[in-house]
């Protein structure tokens, strides 16, 4: 059982289970931490600024800043990661972000993205992340230590997040 505690390195180990189909990866990027910017960035040959503005996008996920890989220009929502190649599959594989290790379409899929979510982005002393978290625990069943009461034990206070009276 995955849950919001697991190591990283059984993490790793419940992902490498990926099929390496490319399905994740030609509909988007994934995200990227800003500690793992320069050695994908030195992997390509880049300095850090330039593969920044070449192959990055500023975005928030739970209230939180990070960093996703640009998609294929493309008039759809949706398309190809740009380091995804339908022949070579993923052209970072060796020096892919977490979220691309994790982020899988294997039977614990869901569980693993929870997981890096949890663990990288959601902020439980950040009242704006948790409400966010909140909705989205709305339509996914949470893992252990995701459910809101897990991560704000404080009863009274997660009430106060949830009624917006604290917003900062």
């Amino acid at each position: 059982m995955i849950t919001k505690k697991t190591p990283k390195d059984k993490i790793l180990e419940l992902a490498k289970e990926c099929r390496k189909c490319g399905s994740c990866c030609r509909f988007t990027g994934g995200f990227i931490l800003e500690k793992e910017i320069s050695g994908i960035a030195q992997f390509l040959g880049l300095s850090k600024k330039e593969f920044m503005k070449k192959y990055l996008d500023e975005v928030e996920m739970f209230n939180t800043k990070v960093f996703k890989m640009k998609r294929e220009i493309s008039e759809k929502p949706f398309s190809p990661c740009v380091f995804y190649d339908e022949a070579e599959k993923c052209m970072i594989h060796d020096s892919k972000p977490l979220h691309c290790r994790v982020g899988n379409c294997n039977e614990n899929g869901e569980e693993l993205i929870q997981w890096y979510f949890l663990n990288n982005l959601v902020n439980e002393n950040d009242p704006e992340s948790v409400r966010q978290w909140a909705t989205f625990i709305k339509q996914n069943n949470p893992i252990p230590g995701g459910n809101l009461s897990e991560l704000v034990p404080d009863k009274e206070k997660l009430k106060k997040i949830m009624n917006h009276e604290v917003l900062k």
